[in-house]
């Protein structure tokens, strides 16, 4: 598990969003948007409040899985939709580079259908999320 410090800006419920500053893992992936800092949702069983400073833990395996989910798995989807759509263009007798197309953009439109829904997923998954651990 990887441990974070951040300030909190809000608490809804038993939940804190917590401003962290960028790590050397955030600037490499360049995935979110703003380039100083995130806004991270965590548990907060500490009870912390807006303006406290906070230790959080983040579960490594969950950011492995979903790196995987957001960069490899849309490349996966386009090189079967590729495969699939050159199988079927040969069967059918067309034009293949045209079917290769169409199945790569279809299966790329499916992956990311596939990455809204794990979003949703993440997003409710209480074991999945962040959890304060201590308050400075």
């Amino acid at each position: 598990m990887k441990t974070a410090e951040g300030i909190v800006i809000e608490v809804v419920g038993n939940t804190a969003r917590i401003k962290v500053g960028k790590h050397n893992d955030c600037q490499n992936c360049g995935a979110c948007p703003g380039s100083n800092s995130v806004v991270v949702s965590a548990k907060n069983p500490q009870g912390a409040k807006p303006g406290q400073r906070v230790i959080f833990e983040v579960k490594e395996t969950n950011a492995l899985i979903a790196a995987f989910i957001v960069f490899i798995f849309p490349l996966i989807g386009i090189l079967v939709g590729v495969l699939l759509g050159g199988l079927i263009g040969q069967l059918a007798g067309g034009f293949h580079v045209g079917f290769q197309v169409i199945g790569g953009v279809v299966m790329f439109a499916l992956s990311v259908i596939g990455i809204k829904l794990f979003d949703h997923y993440a997003n409710n998954n209480e074991k999945a999320k962040p959890s304060i651990l201590k308050i400075l």
